[in-house]
């Protein structure tokens, strides 16, 4: 055999020998075979640097030191989950699918819900090719180095494995490796961890994959992600990963109606106390892939499925006080200062009361003792009053702004109370420019939330249109603002006039429009002057766009301040319109509205999309009267089916879409 061969059949089978350790829990050698082998290894590869190779095993022991972590455009977003916290949700959400779907029942998948860090694992021909965090959903912290150093990632996939495909889970640190991670260190005399989901999240960005390869780190694999991939139902689609070797819990199960879910939930309630790893809740997904495809997704989250999470840790402590914050659209929120206390490992200070409802809700005094818990696990938040000295004061909302005392208001159907004062107060200035010049935004290099604070109160900027108008020597002046912060600030904003159309349109901070409903508006519109010119009927054609959103956006383009200064940045050179598509086949379908539906021969759904859209044509997600075409495929959905017939638009098999747009 010679070194090629040699070094080959020692990586496969030390991937195979990893494997069993680590995922199934059966090894066939000892820790010394398997260390003898990997030594092996280590010095022919280090005598042959020639046969390098990214995924061998040798790599997991770490070493690669990244300074900073690029940022890359997930292929498939990565949406959030809806949260439940009652079955009574659960059961709404199962009337809005059925009736959706046209249908009188569903399968459901039930999956534990971890508390870890969630990653997205790319695999190009059974190897791996980059780990990306979350981020946003639609791009995220390149990890690649430090996620190779964990055993149960594989990095040569086995079995049948797609060509291309992404694979979603999350790193979770085991509660007893938690434990003796924290022994250790107190052992030491340091500070011990808070608690192992932060843990594992911070360990992802150690910048030296080392000391990321020391902490015991797992992966718990719940999702793949592709095009044409080859299972029909989420419960095969966890049975598939795993026989390509990745590590999926083995508790997940069918439930055949919501009953057979509460069954579940209720069993794990119980009993995931007693697993390893930390969790927090179920979570409920429609099994049937074909049902979750017509289902789709909202702006944030798929419309089939659902976290449900159990009750929280809940601790008491005191209420000492309450302030009250302005955003940047002059919402106020109410803040509860409390008595320090320590909570799912970590010291709360502070918890939200949301509004005034709510802090009626809990008839909240100053000084009462009340129980605090975290919602979803994140944010602290009083569910309830413990003790109250009759003393106690009950707490008077705000009828002021905090920061420019102008009387509050409060629109009819909101619960948040408003500083109309757009032009005048501080918090909302400075938040609408810190939010316009933000990464997700503009993404103005040079700029950050300090210095967006020191420019209004120097009166240099009153609002963003003014960012293209300020000079360097202006800037000079201004404390710890040297000639060269200055120039690469005003670089900095003269760049950011490259920005596409819907990053314009996201960073000018319309009321309720994200990132992702300002793309979709975008792609609609192509331009701010069609944009201009849409009546609220013409906005809720947009998909994923409701009353809501469509209403702010005409009440924003009705104010004259707003049109004043579209203009100025307008004339500073912005970017008003989408580029033309450079992968655009034809205009065969420019300014009709499709909506696909079905299984299809030809075409992956998403390839039919991608397709339509290449000749001109928008996607929208609902039928209504503007819609021109249905493509229908196999099993369309009934609902559609029906409300397409009564509307009277045209539905198209696959094969009269191919011709007409060949023709």
């Amino acid at each position: 055999m010679d070194i090629a061969q040699q070094i080959t059949q020692l990586r496969k089978e030390l991937h195979e020998h990893n494997y069993r350790y680590y995922v199934l829990d059966a090894p066939t050698i000892s820790d010394f075979e398997f260390d003898q082998q990997l030594a092996l290894l280590q010095q022919l590869e280090s005598k042959h640097p020639e046969f390098f190779d990214a995924n061998s095993p040798t790599q997991r022991v770490g070493g690669t030191v990244t300074k900073n972590f690029p940022t890359i455009v997930h292929q498939f977003r990565m949406y959030s989950l809806d949260n439940s916290y009652s079955k009574e949700d659960l059961q709404d959400w199962e009337q809005r699918i059925l009736k959706q779907l046209g249908v009188a029942s569903v399968a459901y998948s039930c999956e534990l819900k971890y508390d870890g860090v969630s990653i997205s694992i790319s695999y190009e021909d059974g190897k791996l090719v980059h780990a990306v965090t979350r981020g946003d959903g639609l791009q995220g912290d390149e990890v690649t180095a430090n996620i190779k150093t964990i055993p149960t990632v594989p990095l040569q996939l086995q079995g049948n494995y797609p060509e291309k495909f992404d694979i979603r889970g999350e790193i979770v640190l085991p509660k007893a490796a938690f434990e003796k991670m924290n022994e250790a260190l107190l052992a030491k005399g340091e500070t011990p961890y808070a608690n192992p989901r932060n843990t594992a999240s911070g360990s992802l960005k150690l910048q030296d994959s080392a000391e990321v390869a020391k902490r015991p780190l797992e992966c718990l694999l719940y999702n793949m992600v592709g095009n044409a991939l080859p299972f029909a139902t989420q419960i095969e689609s966890l049975d598939f990963a795993r026989s390509l070797g990745f590590k999926v819990p083995t508790n997940a199960k069918i439930a055949q109606n919501l009953q057979e879910v509460f069954d579940f939930i209720d069993y794990w309630e119980v009993h995931r106390h007693d697993l390893p790893y930390e969790t927090d809740g179920v979570v409920i997904k429609v099994n049937d892939l074909y049902f979750q495809a017509e289902l789709g997704h909202t702006a944030k989250a798929p419309r089939w499925a659902m976290a449900y999470k159990y009750k929280a840790e809940q601790v008491t402590t005191k209420l000492l006080s309450v302030s009250y914050q302005v955003g940047r659209t002059g919402a106020i929120t109410p803040v509860a200062n409390l008595d320090p206390v320590n909570l799912a490992g970590t010291v709360v200070k502070r918890a939200s009361l949301h509004n005034a409802d709510q802090i009626a809700k809990l008839n909240l005094h100053i000084g009462d003792e009340v129980f605090v818990e975290k919602g979803g696990e994140i944010i602290p938040k009083i569910v309830g009053v413990a003790y109250r000295d009759v003393n106690n004061e009950p707490i008077q909302y705000l009828t002021h702004c905090p920061e420019c005392n102008t009387e509050l208001v409060r629109n009819e159907g909101e619960a948040v109370h408003f500083c109309p004062n757009e032009e005048g107060c501080a918090p909302q200035i400075i938040g609408r420019i810190q939010h316009f010049v933000s990464r997700k935004a503009m993404n103005i290099d040079g700029i950050g939330e300090e210095t967006v604070a020191q420019l209004v109160e120097a009166g240099l900027i009153h609002n963003y249109a003014d960012l293209y108008e300020v000079r360097v020597e202006q800037l000079l002046p201004l404390e710890r603002m040297a000639q060269k912060s200055a120039e690469n600030l005003v670089a900095g904003v003269q760049n950011s006039k490259q920005m596409p159309f819907e990053k314009v349109l996201f960073a000018l901070g319309i009321r309720f429009v994200g990132e992702t409903v300002a793309k979709k508006i975008a792609a609609h519109f192509q331009n701010i002057d069609t944009l201009l010119a849409a009546t609220f009927e013409d906005l809720l054609e947009v998909e994923e766009i409701g009353d809501k959103i469509a209403g702010s956006i005409v009440q924003f383009f009705n104010k004259l301040e707003n049109l004043e200064i579209l203009q100025r940045l307008r004339d500073a050179g912005l970017q008003m319109e989408m580029k033309e598509n450079t992968s655009k086949t034809s205009d065969t379908l420019k300014g009709k509205i499709l909506v696909v539906s079905g299984v299809f021969q030809q075409f992956d759904r998403e390839e039919l999309k991608l397709h339509i859209e290449s000749h001109g044509g928008k996607i929208a997600s609902s039928i209504s009267s503007k819609t021109d075409y249905v493509v229908a495929g196999d099993n369309m959905g009934p609902a559609k089916l029906e409300k397409a017939q009564k509307l009277g638009v045209t539905i198209l098999s696959e094969d009269e879409y191919i011709k007409m747009v060949n023709n």
